[in-house]
């Protein structure tokens, strides 16, 4: 078995209200979910993007930081 591919893009998602939902995307020529994780107002997770994981949706009131600088879904 081949270990994964580990990227250095982190991001945090910390959650502004209840019940945000942040799921995973797939690579590939089909792109799927494949992971969600539901976070409650002040939770905090932090993510990694992954050889399976391409793109992250995150459906909710959240402030999601990363080295790219902090976006604020409700603005």
């Amino acid at each position: 078995m081949s270990q994964p591919t580990i990227n250095q893009d982190y991001f945090v998602v910390k959650a502004k209200e209840n019940g945000v939902h942040v799921i995973g995307l797939t690579r590939g020529s089909d792109t799927r979910f494949h992971h969600t994780e539901k976070l409650d107002k002040g939770e905090v997770m932090i993510f990694q993007f992954t050889e399976h994981t391409s793109a992250i949706k995150v459906r909710g009131k959240a402030v999601i930081y990363s080295q790219h600088g902090v976006v604020d879904t409700t603005e």
